[in-house]
């Protein structure tokens, strides 16, 4: 099932050719700060400065680039949303704050992409929660084996649409038991009333 929902989303973890990997850049920007470490916390500072300094200056120069196009009346809903669907653009523009959609917006979405695939398979999701502290949701109808990648497909699927979200907690509903067509404390009494009236 796991393997079905990322087919669902071909090429979701890999970019275009000529686009850069975020999910890689940011693994190798962490890797090179973390190499520095060993010349001293001063250096390894003053890299951590530098990252967050160019960081900055592309979130300013992002946001202005906006600002110019909606001035220019060409920042239409339709090109906002076709930033938005864009992973590179929108995970940048989420980095900076400047996304168009909101955290549960961009979860229900993720969401409603996965639900064709679970219900075939009698499993549903639902957003119970989405606010500071994080993202809750509620998987019904996994049972077995397969359960727990279940609930680690649709975890990942919503951390790749809400990296900003402080958490992303995925709960399985607890399965309901069938309840007998008889109470058993029922059959227990009637049983000591008929003994009473044969006695």
């Amino acid at each position: 099932m796991a393997a079905q929902l990322e087919e669902s989303n071909p090429g979701s973890d890999r970019p275009p050719p000529g686009r850069p990997d975020m999910r890689s850049t940011g693994e190798q920007i962490e890797t090179l700060l973390a190499s520095l470490a060993g010349a001293g916390r001063p250096a390894q500072q003053k890299a951590e400065d530098l990252v967050r300094l160019v960081a900055e200056l592309y979130g300013t120069g992002l946001e202005r680039l906006l600002d110019i196009a909606d001035e220019a009346g060409v920042l239409t809903p339709s090109l906002l949303e076709r930033l938005a669907e864009d992973e590179l653009v929108a995970s940048l523009l989420i980095v900076h704050g400047l996304h168009p959609h909101d955290v549960p917006t961009r979860v229900r979405r993720a969401l409603a992409e996965l639900r064709v695939d679970l219900a075939a398979q009698g499993v549903s999701v639902e957003l119970t929660s989405a606010d500071e502290a994080g993202v809750r949701l509620q998987l019904t109808g996994a049972s077995g084996c397969g359960a727990a990648a279940l609930v680690e497909s649709v975890t990942t699927a919503v951390e790749a649409a809400a990296p900003d979200a402080a958490a992303v907690v995925c709960e399985q509903a607890p399965s309901q038991a069938a309840q007998p067509l008889i109470p058993v404390s029922s059959l227990s009494v009637r049983t000591r009333s008929e003994e009473a009236v044969r006695s």
